[in-house]
């Protein structure tokens, strides 16, 4: 990508603005071009939303936005304003895109949620500001078939000119049990000495015993522990007839001594693959605390061993994260590396949701390798910052190459992403152009789709923004408030602090009557306590 540097003499901004120019006058004339090609529909939102779908690859077509680079660390003073946000609080942008493989991973919330609850304080290393913001639902348009929907909205924060822009991606609603395709299941289940705390293995096993009888006759389940060493214990199962066989492989899990996770990451994908059922969703679901302490303990040396089984089989990985004492950063890693997501369960409430609710409805895959690319305007924009997805960036060029690992999503979901954006003095016009790109689960064949946001759409403040925007919002603010302990108004513009945030969620949860919100609103009422 041609990168556009500021000549001697030249004002920043200035030939960034010229080459915007130029570029769009060009990508007019490719649109009038491609125009048969192309059509155009709403995405909702409250924005002038469009979306393009792309079935090739490197078909040619323009880029989601004008691939215009140039210094996003546009500093107040040559625009002659103040923001109101220390400048070394929001880290420049090297250039008007951002580029980043999708996740819907929620374990950074809910480990948060447990730590707090226990009076602690969550370690800032393990806050992930996406996981808080991807932990509550949206009402975003969704799609008929497979593939996203693309929501761009925004809203002003009391911070002069900066505002909170959000990219909601949402999935086709989840089919019944009975129309998904059949899963086979190979659950993966640490039980070491340390999970024989209270919460932990037996919390798991409870679980599992109910999704069992959730599950369909034509679905399969295999068994592996771990310990010092790992062992299959019950092979791939069919359900039909064998319930009973399976509730009594799960009622004699018994823990024992050490953590060899990557012997049981190891076998799980052996005992996958041996079961491996064409035309079914093969997955390993991991049940750890992620606390290893034998053998391998590198997740990239674990996933290495396992990476025909992977990529050859396409079998993903589901980490469900237990326990007080969590190794969060190895089991995110392991989810980010093994195509899948992590979830973590601190009681029956949580279990139920995930186990019950979520995996056997949300088993199927609709799009997979999904990446999003959000191209903001030079005109319009000084500078942006995305909020959290620091483990899940891609390069800019690698967004249309599809050979580039993303993120594999299913029916049912949502993915937010939300920036920090501070928009140049009087600017009007065009902000933002947001698309996503997936392949088909099934054909493999690329497609794309994308939504825009203009500035007069934006909402005058956050009070007036949709309670879901506010609820996002509020995740966001948190999650950056944990992750600055020193600084309770954190480093988001806009940022009122715990004492405001716990005012907001609980009025917020009144207005929803959302327990997902309540449960904010107490979170954010322990860490007032914890601070």
């Amino acid at each position: 990508m041609e990168t556009n540097r500021t000549r001697p003499g030249e004002l920043p901004g200035e030939r960034s603005r010229h080459r915007a120019r130029r570029l769009r006058t060009t990508l007019l004339a490719l649109t009038a071009a491609g125009g048969l090609l192309l059509t155009g529909c709403s995405a909702g939102g409250g924005s002038d939303n469009s979306s393009n779908s792309d079935t090739s690859n490197r078909t040619g077509l323009p880029a989601p936005a004008p691939a215009v680079t140039s210094g996003g660390d546009n500093s107040s003073e040559q625009d002659g304003e103040q923001t109101g946000t220390p400048a070394d609080k929001i880290a420049p942008s090297p250039d008007y895109l951002s580029t980043f493989a999708l996740d819907v991973d929620t374990a950074s919330y809910g480990y948060a949620r447990r730590v707090l609850a226990d009076g602690g304080r969550p370690d800032p290393s393990t806050i992930r500001p996406e996981e808080f913001v991807n932990s509550f639902r949206q009402d975003y348009d969704r799609p008929d078939g497979n593939g996203f929907t693309v929501t761009v909205d925004g809203a002003r924060t009391d911070s002069p000119n900066w505002s909170l822009v959000r990219v909601g991606l949402a999935t086709r609603t989840a089919d019944s049990t009975d129309e998904r395709p059949p899963a086979a299941l190979t659950f993966v289940i640490d039980v070491s000495g340390s999970m024989s705390e209270t919460g932990r293995l037996d919390l798991a096993k409870k679980s599992l015993d109910e999704m069992t009888d959730r599950l369909r006759d034509d679905d399969s389940v295999a068994l592996v522990t771990f310990s010092d060493e790992a062992e299959t214990v019950l092979p791939m199962t069919r359900l039909d007839g064998h319930r009973g066989q399976v509730h009594d492989a799960i009622d004699d899990l018994e823990t024992q001594s050490s953590t060899n996770l990557g012997a049981g990451v190891k076998t799980g994908y052996a005992t996958a693959a041996e079961g491996l059922r064409e035309g079914a969703t093969n997955r390993v679901v991991l049940i750890s605390d992620g606390l290893a302490n034998t053998g391998d303990t590198s997740a990239d040396s674990i996933l290495e061993r396992i990476a025909d089984e992977r990529r050859d089989h396409g079998i993903t990985l589901f980490g469900v994260g237990v326990g007080s004492d969590y190794g969060d950063a190895l089991m995110e890693k392991l989810a980010d590396k093994g195509d899948g997501h992590t979830a973590y369960v601190s009681d029956d409430a949580d279990a139920r949701k995930v186990f019950v609710d979520q995996l056997p409805q949300n088993i199927d895959l609709t799009a997979r390798d999904a990446k999003a690319q959000v191209a903001f305007d030079p005109e319009t924009v000084a500078q942006f910052r995305l909020v959290g997805y620091e483990d899940r960036k891609v390069a800019d060029d690698d967004f249309r190459d599809d050979n580039v690992d993303g993120g594999e999503i299913g029916p049912g979901h949502t993915v937010t992403a939300l920036y920090a954006v501070r928009t140049r003095p009087g600017a009007d016009g065009h902000l933002a152009t947001a698309s996503v790109r997936w392949l088909d689960p099934n054909t493999r064949a690329p497609h794309e789709e994308s939504g825009q946001l203009e500035t007069d759409a934006l909402h005058d403040s956050l009070s007036s923004a949709p309670n879901t925007f506010q609820v996002t919002a509020v995740a966001a603010y948190f999650a950056d408030t944990l992750r600055s302990p020193e600084d309770d108004s954190g480093t988001l513009p806009g940022n009122p602090g715990l004492g405001q945030l716990a005012t907001r969620a609980h009025t917020l949860a009144k207005k929803t009557e959302d327990k997902d919100v309540r449960q904010l609103a107490e979170a954010i009422d322990e860490a007032r306590r914890t601070n």
